[in-house]
């Protein structure tokens, strides 16, 4: 398995076979792989699991303006469609299971509450597939928002051990519903954080993130640190409150 922090096997090969072939070979650098070289996703299906909530719905618009093939999911297939209707852009509706068979890359932007209960039961659907984890697990009192802490670590964490046949990454945290379903917002000036195991799936998620103007999608980590990358929500609506804003992420001098 090629991990984020590891050379891709066949630099590694072709490097091997250089050196057997040349001496002078194993005096030269290895090639770096340019980290802002991104594949081309455009003809990929997104399914967005919880497409009618805010979030889902947000993210299947900007995506399916961009160009993205979007489908969106809910329990109810007749509330993901007229949901999908809703949103034109040439987005479609349909249940669960039959998003996530669609979909070749699947965001999961379901409440915290639902998290485990709808992965489970869609454990086969997203076999084989690309999982992308936005939820945010947290608490709200009198004193405002606050991260959780679920017993696997994180959300996408909780997502990754449910889903042992999926690929699982985390994506699209820090994002505001109210810019993203603004059809008056031109470009959302944000960044992205992608965690995941695998380099060649969290540069498909930052690719897609890339797709949508003004956001840059920016490897963050492996998904054991996937907590803070989820409890900084709470930070963000803190700010919000107090500012009336709809703050965002931006990562310096990357």
């Amino acid at each position: 398995m090629t991990s984020p922090a590891d050379p891709a096997p066949s630099a590694a090969t072709s490097a091997t076979s250089a050196t057997s072939a040349d001496p002078a070979a194993a005096s030269k650098p290895a090639q770096r792989k340019d980290p802002w070289d991104l594949p081309d996703v455009s003809a990929l299906t997104v399914g967005v699991l919880g497409g009618t909530g805010d979030q889902g719905r947000g993210l299947a618009y900007r995506l399916a303006r961009a160009g993205q093939r979007v489908v969106i999911g809910s329990r109810a297939a007749e509330r993901a469609e007229q949901a999908a209707a809703e949103l034109g852009a040439g987005v479609e509706g349909a249940d669960n299971a039959e998003c996530a068979r669609r979909s070749d890359v699947v965001i999961v932007a379901v409440p915290w509450d639902g998290h485990a209960k709808t992965l489970e039961a869609l454990r086969d659907d997203l076999a084989g597939k690309l999982v992308v984890d936005c939820v945010n697990p947290l608490g709200f009192d009198k004193k405002g928002a606050y991260a959780l802490k679920p017993e696997e670590g994180s959300a996408a964490e909780q997502a990754a051990a449910l889903l042992p046949d999926s690929r699982v990454t985390a994506a699209f945290h820090h994002l505001s519903a109210v810019l993203l379903a603004d059809p008056a917002v031109e470009e959302i000036e944000t960044d992205v954080m992608v965690l995941g195991e695998v380099r060649d799936d969290v540069e498909i998620v930052q690719a897609l993130a890339g797709r949508i103007p003004g956001m840059r999608g920016v490897y963050a980590g492996r998904l054991r640190n996937a907590h803070q990358v989820e409890s900084l929500v709470a930070n963000l609506i803190s700010v919000n409150r107090r500012y009336r804003a709809h703050a965002g992420v931006r990562l310096t001098d990357v």
